[in-house]
């Protein structure tokens, strides 16, 4: 008989993979988005919710399918793209982008207010202290990092559900009139700003660690570690889904108090000095640093353990490395990561977002690699127009036909070709593709 998870087990898979999820980016992005959105607010929510929730959630789903990690889920791209792929996705959720973030967030609204303000001289001293606690923490993950993790979930939901409570029901403001992207193209930009969470990217990163929880409670049975699996993923996305909605209420109705805000980071800290004053912001200083910490070690953790399976280096020293590294970038300060990392996410979501939605449909081909590959190859030469779009120094280079692409305003240039190839490539491997290789596939 084979083993089954309680409906205990099945709910701390599910609270595990949420507190996974919730870092830096799930706690800026949503109160910008609500501020800048007015009252487009809710369309710009759905946007955000389909790639900051809908995604990830397809994404732990797709990997317990395959039941491995990203380089089982992009078999059909080869071993050296796929490889690629990972390497990626790792260092975006890494060093590059996510892992300093984690600093500059919690220094931001946690320091630089009881410093009466923010320096390049107290970020280096907090980033240099950060990371010596995130080294030490990585050097020795299992024990410290399992009982951490217990701790911590239940306070990240409590504070989080304390704050979302007190945006729906002490409004802080009035909202403001949409700006102008907004008012325009309000979808397309919450669905661009769900990129930011780096959820997606995260998910395949931590979307094995998930699989194998279940796993260590005895569950072999693919289908039913799927099926776990994807109650895990669906209780962490109703879960992400009642915080996004709060912060984007928080944003909203905090417009008036705080109208030119750097980066959710400034709204956050308005919002909650303003409602519970300085004990409030102590609080919530507190408990965001701790969480942004935990994430940074999880993060650190993952890198390193991916790394050293294909470098001659040993984990101990690539966690050293990639401290220090991460450290350095968080010194850029967050509006100027912030603003780094939306081209490079901008062009290598669009692949990651082929790949997770074609891997629910292997079945129907006769070789993958024939259809998946040649749309993921699209989505990713076409997104760069969009990263160069995002980027000021490339934006005014961009062609003037390039400009006429269906969806290029709303940063989905991508869309339309990518579906046009996929359309070819099916027919291709119906007519081209011999039936025996769909066995082989």
């Amino acid at each position: 008989m084979a083993h089954r998870l309680t409906s205990r087990d099945i709910i701390a898979l599910g609270f595990m993979t949420f507190a996974l999820f919730v870092g830096a980016g799930n706690i800026i992005f949503p109160p910008m988005v609500g501020l800048q959105a007015g009252e487009q607010v809710w369309t710009a929510a759905l946007g955000f919710l389909v790639t900051g929730v809908g995604l990830p959630v397809l994404t732990v789903i797709a990997l317990a399918k395959v039941g491995g990690g990203i380089e089982s889920l992009s078999t059909p791209v080869g071993k050296t793209a796929g490889l690629l792929l990972a390497v990626v996705a790792y260092l975006s959720v890494g060093p590059l982008f996510a892992t300093p973030r984690t600093a500059t967030v919690s220094y931001k609204v946690g320091i630089a207010p009881l410093l009466g303000g923010e320096s390049d001289i107290s970020l280096l001293i907090y980033s240099a202290v950060y990371f010596v606690l995130v080294i030490g923490i990585s050097l020795y993950p299992g024990k410290l990092l399992d009982s951490v993790g217990h701790i911590l979930a239940p306070v990240k939901m409590l504070a989080l559900a304390i704050l979302g409570v007190a945006a729906v029901l002490w409004p802080a403001g009035e909202p403001l009139p949409s700006t102008d992207a907004y008012r325009d193209m309000a979808f397309s930009n919450g669905f661009i700003n769900g990129y930011l969470t780096m959820d997606t990217l995260g998910a395949m990163v931590f979307g094995i660690v998930i699989v194998n929880a279940a796993r260590s409670r005895g569950i072999e049975n693919s289908s039913l570690l799927t099926r776990y699996t994807m109650w895990a993923g669906l209780i962490a996305g109703v879960l992400l889904t009642l915080v996004y909605l709060s912060l984007f209420k928080l944003g909203e109705n905090s417009a008036s108090i705080i109208p030119n805000p750097q980066d959710g980071a400034d709204i956050l800290h308005a919002y909650v000095q303003y409602t519970f004053g300085d004990y409030g912001s102590f609080f919530l200083a507190v408990l965001i640093f701790v969480a942004c910490m935990v994430t940074a070690v999880g993060l650190t953790c993952a890198c390193a353990e991916f790394f050293s399976r294909y470098v001659p280096i040993s984990y101990r020293t690539l966690v050293l490395i990639l401290g220090v590294f991460s450290m350095v970038v968080s010194n850029l300060g967050l509006s100027k990561l912030i603003a780094f990392s939306v081209p490079v996410l901008v062009a290598i979501y669009p692949p990651c977002i082929v790949l997770i939605l074609l891997s629910f449909t292997l079945k129907w081909w006769r070789n993958p690699s024939v259809v998946i590959a040649p749309t993921m190859l699209t989505s990713f030469v076409v997104g760069l127009i969009g990263a160069a779009k995002a980027s000021d120094n490339l934006k005014d280079y961009i062609p003037e036909w390039m400009t006429s692409i269906p969806l290029y305003q709303q940063d989905l240039a991508w869309l339309l070709p990518s579906i046009v190839v996929l359309i070819v490539a099916a027919v291709c491997d119906r007519v081209v593709t011999p039936a025996t290789e769909h066995h082989q596939a």
